[in-house]
């Protein structure tokens, strides 16, 4: 069974004709889950032959744009396409009222169910859960109140001949240790590293984390493989933060806009 995660956008707020902002793709089993959704988000799911009306949860991690102004156009394409299958929400409450906001500007009443989770907890919480699949969030550190998820595969009689497997998504954060017992030992970890190290000062300005940081979390809570991305657009060059990041837990690798990555191989 497949469990994959597709990058929809790799850059932090401001987008280049090479990166979007953030957005992943989690495919969990065949249920698939729409992780952060910034501007451009469902022309990157078109672009890489996404069937979006397959997504049946959207998990948004903060109230910044460069995480969720891709929303309200998708919510009004999949409006407009005839949806009938309700979509599940899960964020910050008060997107809640943002969407009521730009549904009644534009007199819009969606034909589909809109279910709306708010992330309130500031302890790792259960949000989700079906057959061979929990998703769990838990708190960042970041300038405005921020979400980590955590994706986990069950125990399941077809899975003898291996372990269940694992995906961690910290979007925007400071470096915080605090975060390693929710991640630890995850397959995949994907962790902000906006800027090189020599910006160290400038990241815990702006509550971000370097790739130097991103790199020590993931050896600390020994996970298998570090997956970096949020990149400065000052960076057009990525490899630089690779190798830094290398430096610590060589088992890292970038975020590249349309690639797939197996988790657990």
């Amino acid at each position: 069974m497949t469990f994959s995660v597709t990058i929809l956008g790799s850059n932090s707020a401001i987008p280049t004709l090479q990166r979007n902002p953030s957005a992943h793709l989690l495919n969990a089993n065949e249920r698939l889950f729409l992780i952060d959704c910034a501007e451009g988000t469902q022309l990157q799911l078109r672009r890489f032959k996404v069937h979006f009306q397959r997504i049946k949860h959207i998990m948004i991690s903060h109230l910044h744009g460069d995480h969720f102004y891709g929303l309200i156009g998708f919510l009004t394409s999949l409006h407009l396409l005839g949806r009938k299958d309700e979509l599940h929400l899960y964020a910050n409450p008060e997107l809640q009222q943002i969407l009521e906001i730009q549904l009644a500007a534009s007199r819009t009443t969606l034909i589909y169910p809109l279910i709306f989770h708010p992330l309130v907890s500031n302890n790792k919480e259960l949000i989700y859960e079906a057959e061979r699949l929990k998703v769990y969030s838990f708190p960042l550190i970041h300038s405005v109140p921020t979400h980590g998820f955590l994706f986990l595969e069950q125990h399941h009689s077809t899975m003898r001949v291996r372990n269940p497997r694992s995906y961690a998504y910290c979007a925007d954060t400071a470096y915080s240790e605090d975060i390693i017992p929710y991640i630890h030992g995850v397959d995949l970890l994907y962790h902000e590293a906006t800027f090189m190290n020599d910006m160290a000062a400038n990241a815990k300005e702006k509550m971000h984390s370097t790739a130097l940081e991103a790199a020590t979390i993931a050896s600390k809570a020994q996970v298998k493989k570090l997956m970096i991305g949020h990149f400065s657009a000052r960076y057009d060059d990525l490899q630089p933060l690779l190798d830094e990041a290398r430096s610590v837990f060589p088992e890292t690798i970038l975020a590249v806009d349309g690639e797939k990555t197996d988790i657990g191989k």
